[in-house]
């Protein structure tokens, strides 16, 4: 963290601590059962009153879609890592070439994986529960 000065990573360290110790409590629906909501949810059709059995397919495709969501994660990373190298070449036609690459790749791969994720998407409906 050459780049930041004192009070930039004092503010970065201040971040990481909110973030990291204190619990950011977030408003979910509680479907206890003496709430009434999962009955109200039964009733409007948004759930179904029978249990939801999941099947090998089911337990597959979404094991493949958390791998290529998070390969997707890695690809957006490198794009981000070659415009980086692109703003700072200054002028070198070496490092613009490599950050070029970087990127039109990163971009291919993000194609790929967003296909293979529509694939599996397609093949998860397709397939017998």
């Amino acid at each position: 963290m050459g780049f930041l000065n004192k009070q930039s990573k004092w503010f970065f360290l201040v971040i990481v601590v909110f973030f990291l110790f204190f619990n950011l409590n977030f408003v979910f629906a509680d479907f206890d059962a003496d709430s009434g909501l999962t009955e109200t949810a039964v009733e409007t059709g948004h759930i179904s009153a029978e249990p939801r059995i999941y099947s090998l397919t089911d337990a597959i495709s979404k094991i493949i879609g958390i791998a290529l969501s998070l390969v997707g994660i890695v690809f957006l990373g490198l794009i981000i890592y070659g415009g980086y190298m692109w703003m700072t070449a200054r002028g070198n036609e070496q490092a613009v070439e490599k950050a070029k690459n970087i990127i039109i790749n990163s971009v291919i791969g993000l194609v790929i994986i967003l296909a293979a994720y529509g694939i599996t998407t397609l093949m998860g409906t397709i397939l017998p529960k």
